[in-house]
């Protein structure tokens, strides 16, 4: 499944600034086909192009249409969303089990994400027209979720299923290599017990903590210059203090 192949449906969406909000999410996770099912007369305005910004061609280019059944005629699986749940209306998706469940599909079918109205959702009769219904988990104290969030996260997890168009890492820097995380544990291991900080008959105590918490932030090589640069700061410090005590 392709992402071109996935058409975004809001049914009756009433504001302007979410319709160019949902826009906006669509164009971050490189989705494009939007299909609006008789939205409100505003559905175009300022508004809503002021929050869609560069997600604009999205907006000009939305399929405006009647009924749901109208923008389903070529649809070969619809995902409903819905909080409500009843006998009608079981095996819910999971947004994780949405995106996979997106991945598997070929790529010759066209599938639907229809999101229901800010205030009352999708309709059984609509929903009656999706083949698998989709539901965000959410707290019972505020379980209705802005639409333009909850689209957000949907496609989020669809974009991850499907393979993500841009890597986490865009920096131009490489990552540091062992030799390098190394030296600089070396160096701090130096400089820190020079200072007192850290115990010299048992450095590796607090050493590990430092491990686990660059080890998490994955640090690159201009990171690791910098890091040495306050050890090495640090150790001139150190330097000087020494001289004026000796004086």
């Amino acid at each position: 499944m392709k992402k071109q192949q996935i058409t975004v449906v809001l049914v009756e969406p009433q504001g302007p600034l979410n319709i160019g909000s949902v826009c906006r999410a669509m164009m971050n996770f490189g989705f494009s086909q939007l299909c609006l099912v008789n939205p409100c007369t505003t559905f175009n305005n300022l508004d809503a192009r002021k929050m869609a910004l560069s997600a604009l061609p999205i907006l000009e280019k939305a399929v405006v249409v009647d009924t749901l059944a109208q923008a389903l005629k070529n649809c070969h699986l619809a995902f409903g969303t819905t909080r409500r749940f009843g006998k009608y209306r079981q095996d819910f998706l999971s947004p994780e089990d949405f995106g996979r469940t997106l991945a598997e599909e070929p790529d010759t079918n066209q599938c639907a994400l229809v999101m229901g109205r800010e205030d009352h959702g999708l309709y059984t009769s609509e929903l009656e027209l999706c083949q698998r219904f989709v539901t965000i988990p959410t707290e019972n104290a505020y379980g209705s979720m802005n639409l333009s969030h909850a689209t957000a996260l949907l496609l989020y997890q669809a974009s991850m299923a499907l393979g993500r168009t841009i890597p986490l890492n865009t920096g131009s820097t490489p990552p540091a290599t062992s030799h390098e995380l190394a030296g600089m544990y070396d160096h701090m291991t130096k400089s820190l017990c020079d200072i007192d900080f850290l115990n010299t008959q048992n450095p590796d105590h607090l050493l590990r903590t430092f491990r686990r918490i660059f080890g998490r932030a994955g640090l690159d090589r201009r990171e690791v210059a910098i890091i040495r640069g306050l050890m090495g700061r640090i150790d001139w410090t150190e330097s000087e203090r020494k001289k004026h005590l000796k004086e």
